[in-house]
């Protein structure tokens, strides 16, 4: 038996046969062509391709936190032009070369360039590219085969996976995933995590594993290869309780959100796009605490019409009848772009032109979502919330604008709710105002995601900072108790919707504190609705334990 450490990204038990997998590459061979067009039609063809069949993944997977959202954006802007596309369609133009060999060469010869380099923004940059590269040569010419898992469930083991990867997989015969690169917050990881697969990540591969026994604990982030028959026991006892432990959450679809001592939490879902509508309803969520409505705006040639938005909004008021949905107004700018919103390159785009600002720098398309959100509040339970506020200037204008909003619609005779209105909690500046700022909305929402890192100064996405990156600082702590009471002084509910939401370890310590409610990703619900049906949101309510208990 040999014990391997690797970092889990997924906790769970996993017990079988390791399938080693290799990514190969496409080795294509320089040859002249005759007709340059005709290649530049097939480059353009398969760009059309691999960007429908990114999309498709990005409206597919399990709603995904933002860095990982981010991997499959910067992918399609690179499906949209810029230099790597200009490079690929002058060699073809003036070597005459097959548009294939133009992808491969123009690949390798980045890789190359840039191969030594520790920057981890580049790093990333170049596996894009090399990923992207992948899928259009295989769209020009055949593919990767589809990874067979065969006929029995398997634990995949691979120096690397990529998102489309996991995705073709069938998911019946995928046990657990073992890779070697890749992290925790790797786009890879966080989409096994909604697949609900045990997943380890940082541990070294070797071949010699394929057709070999194995256990992966997720909790502990441990591979056991050939375990002894004693441990193999122990697990297949373990993996039993596991499971058990999966369908006694089930269970938990139908039961209220309530505290051991009788307060009510709202426990609602974050969404990234309308395929998890039925996911919301399927879990038992109070509704919907985050709308991210960018999915409308990315990956496309032109903005959206206010129809098109309007149609997407009714159908979440419709499906969510009664239940809250809150649309949060699109946060746009930073790294979430695409090439006709024509943004200008900005030094430090997570500290520029972003989210409200954007849109109130860009007030057309501000008001289309507007108006397309009040016209479809006719509906349903529709709520508005802002993201990245940090005064009340920026209140002013939203005000103003929304006045107009509802004075075109009443000229029309167009039927609307004045529907109850958020902000999202999200820098510093937000926290030390939110008194202030609750008196103008209904409600405030912690984006913890954000709030972290602007406060720790800290880049999430930053794997030199994956271990000094810390989403449970005491700082940030305080910070929500301050919201909370400051929302409350107000008038206002608080709720929290980033990740930390989801630990099911601080539940107890967010209730105590006041939070009103908790939004959460569709999979995350069933435990953190366990957490919320065993806490006490006042200690003195606890019972004491008995002689024998202790």
């Amino acid at each position: 038996m040999e014990i391997f450490k690797g970092t889990s990204a997924f906790a769970g038990i996993a017990i079988g046969k390791i399938l080693y997998y290799h990514r190969g590459e496409y080795q294509i061979r320089q040859s002249m062509v005759d007709n340059v067009k005709k290649e530049l039609d097939r480059l353009d063809r398969a760009r059309t391709s691999v960007r429908e069949q990114i999309q498709h993944m990005y409206k597919n997977g399990c709603p995904l936190p933002k860095e990982q959202e981010l991997t499959l954006k910067r992918q399609l802007k690179l499906l949209g032009g810029g230099s790597f596309q200009r490079a690929v369609e002058s060699m073809i133009t003036t070597e005459k070369v097959s548009a294939a060999y133009a992808v491969q060469t123009t690949r390798d010869e980045l890789a190359n360039v840039f191969r030594n380099l520790e920057d981890e923004a580049v790093k990333e940059q170049i596996e894009n590219i090399r990923e992207v590269s992948e899928l259009r040569i295989g769209a020009m010419g055949g593919s990767h085969a589809r990874i067979n898992l065969g006929d029995e469930p398997v634990i995949l083991a691979a120096e690397q996976l990529s998102p489309n990867e996991l995705l073709e997989m069938n998911k019946t015969s995928l046990l657990a995933v073992v890779m070697h690169q890749g992290s925790v917050i790797s786009h890879v990881s966080i989409m096994a995590k909604s697949m609900e697969v045990p997943t380890l990540v940082e541990v070294e591969i070797e071949k010699e594993w394929d057709g070999h026994m194995a256990i992966v604990d997720g909790y502990t982030g441990t591979l056991y290869m050939d375990p002894e028959p004693e441990l193999l026991k122990e697990y297949e006892i373990r993996h039993q309780a596991d499971t058990e432990e999966r369908e006694e959450l089930l269970r938990l679809r139908n039961q209220k959100d309530v505290t051991a001592d009788g307060k009510e939490i709202r426990l609602l879902a974050n969404i990234g796009n309308l395929d998890d509508l039925n996911t919301v309803l399927y879990y038992g969520a109070a509704g919907i605490g985050l709308l991210r409505s960018e999915f409308q705006y990315l990956g496309r040639e032109n903005y959206p019409r206010e129809n098109e938005l309007f149609r997407a909004y009714k159908k979440v008021a419709e499906d969510m009848d009664e239940r809250p949905a809150v649309i949060r107004t699109v946060d746009l700018g930073a790294d979430r772009q695409a090439e006709y919103m024509a943004i200008p390159d900005e030094v430090n785009p997570m500290m520029g032109n972003r989210g409200i600002r954007l849109c109130l720098d860009r007030k057309k398309m501000f008001k289309a979502q507007l108006r397309a959100i009040y016209r479809a509040s006719a509906y349903g339970n529709i709520s508005l919330m802002y993201p990245m506020i940090t005064s009340e200037e920026e209140l002013d204008e939203i005000e103003e604008l929304i006045r107009e909003v509802k004075k075109g619609l009443d000229e029309k005779d167009i039927p609307y709710k004045d529907i109850r209105t958020g902000i999202m909690i999200e820098t510093p500046a937000a926290v030390m105002i939110s008194e202030d700022l609750g008196k103008r909305v209904d409600f405030l929402s912690l984006g913890t995601n954000d709030l972290t890192q602007y406060t720790l100064a800290m880049d999430r996405q930053n794997l030199l900072l994956k271990h000094k990156y810390n989403d449970h600082h005491p700082a940030l702590v305080k910070m929500i108790r301050m919201v909370t009471e400051a929302g409350h002084r107000s008038g206002c509910n608080v709720y929290i919707c980033g990740e930390l939401a989801a630990d099911s370890n601080l539940t107890e310590e967010f209730i105590q504190m006041g939070v009103d409610g908790l939004s959460v990703v569709p999979a995350c619900v069933l435990p953190v609705r366990k957490a919320i049906r065993a806490a006490y949101a006042d200690e003195k309510n606890r019972p004491e334990e008995s002689g024998e208990d202790k």
